[in-house]
């Protein structure tokens, strides 16, 4: 997935249809003088329906529709005809993606599964024609209901990734070599910070057909949850991961103050990620040697051990060495009761 094609964020102008309106019309036959009211009933007009797609992965497709708007339905005829009903306009969404109000910035409703449907804007009803309103008292109603209007919203969609597995951590910390190596993905690496400027999604496989999805998220920095840097944009997206892996090199200055930084952001941007499960990956182990791993081992199980009792997993995606300890940990975490 190129960088410059994934779409996370649109605002479109939706608008459903108006219904049609009911007909005014009387029978007119020979040798029926006085035919009684025949107007048919309006057409409903169209809907506006997200509808999940698992087979897209970014809202690439909505970046350049600024509106979309649905038919009207059509008028009703003489002789109880109805007018024909509009057809809904169906937009495909990945798994994930958020609709808000583009006004008050509310959340209004979400797509979470493959297929799931839900109506953005409801079409207008059509009228009733002069033939519902005939009675003993009326029998040439002169009138009929005109069609609903249909509804014009401007809305914001947004995209929060659905993944099992989110990597955490700050620029150049391996996470986009980690989520190379483990699946199928190519992301962007290099030996610099920001490399990643956007979210990656692999698949990654263990024992044999069993699977799951990892999400590489662009690199945190402190403040982001302030806007600072781009936290927020994509601060979102670890939102809807089941498990958290924190990934901190370990030639860090200090492991578990990079953590703690790392939680706080996460803790201030909302509360639910803070319960999230973690598993906390110590990457790049090959630049150090045996006895020093040994040393830095040592300590951060004693720091973390008197914080909180979190898996730690010491791992080197260029050699491949703690690989398959790390996905047993995570696979366990996955399929805990």
């Amino acid at each position: 997935m190129a960088d410059s094609n994934f779409i996370d964020h649109v605002k479109i102008l939706f608008r459903s249809g108006k219904g049609g309106a009911g007909s005014v019309h009387f029978r007119h036959e020979k040798f029926v003088p006085r035919g009684g009211p025949d107007g048919g009933d309006g057409g409903r007009g169209g809907d506006i329906i997200l509808r999940g797609n698992n087979q897209l992965w970014t809202l690439l497709h909505l970046k350049y529709k600024k509106h979309i708007f649905a038919d009207d339905g059509e008028n009703g005829g003489g002789n109880q005809r109805s007018g024909a009903s509009a057809e809904d306009i169906i937009v495909e969404v990945p798994p994930g993606t958020i609709v808000k109000n583009s006004d008050t910035g509310e959340t209004e409703m979400e797509i979470t599964g493959n297929t799931e449907e839900k109506i953005i804007l409801h079409g207008g009803r059509g009228g009733l024609g002069n033939v519902n309103f005939k009675s003993s008292t009326n029998q040439a109603p002169r009138y009929a209901q005109p069609g609903e209007p249909g509804k014009e919203e401007w809305k914001i969609l947004e995209l929060k990734l659905l993944a099992d597995v989110g990597l955490v951590g700050f620029p150049n910390a391996g996470k986009s070599t980690l989520l190379s190596v483990l699946s199928s993905a190519k992301p962007a690496v290099a030996d610099y910070p920001f490399t990643t400027l956007t979210p990656t999604v692999g698949i990654v496989k263990y024992h044999g057909r069993q699977s799951f999805v990892m999400a590489d998220i662009p690199g945190i920095i402190e403040g982001a949850h302030a806007g600072k840097g781009l936290g927020l944009r994509f601060l979102r997206h670890i939102e809807r991961n089941s498990i958290l892996l924190f990934l901190i090199p370990c030639d860090s200055k200090d492991i578990f103050k990079e953590y703690k930084i790392l939680l706080s952001e996460l803790k201030h941007y909302s509360d639910e990620l803070a319960l999230k499960k973690r598993v906390v990956g110590i990457s790049k182990c090959d630049l150090l040697d045996d006895e020093l791993l040994l040393e830095i081992k040592n300590e951060v199980n004693r720091q973390f051990a008197k914080s909180e009792e979190i898996p730690l997993i010491f791992f080197s995606s260029f050699k491949k060495t703690g690989l398959n300890h790390l996905k047993e940990k995570l696979w366990d975490l996955l399929n805990l009761a």
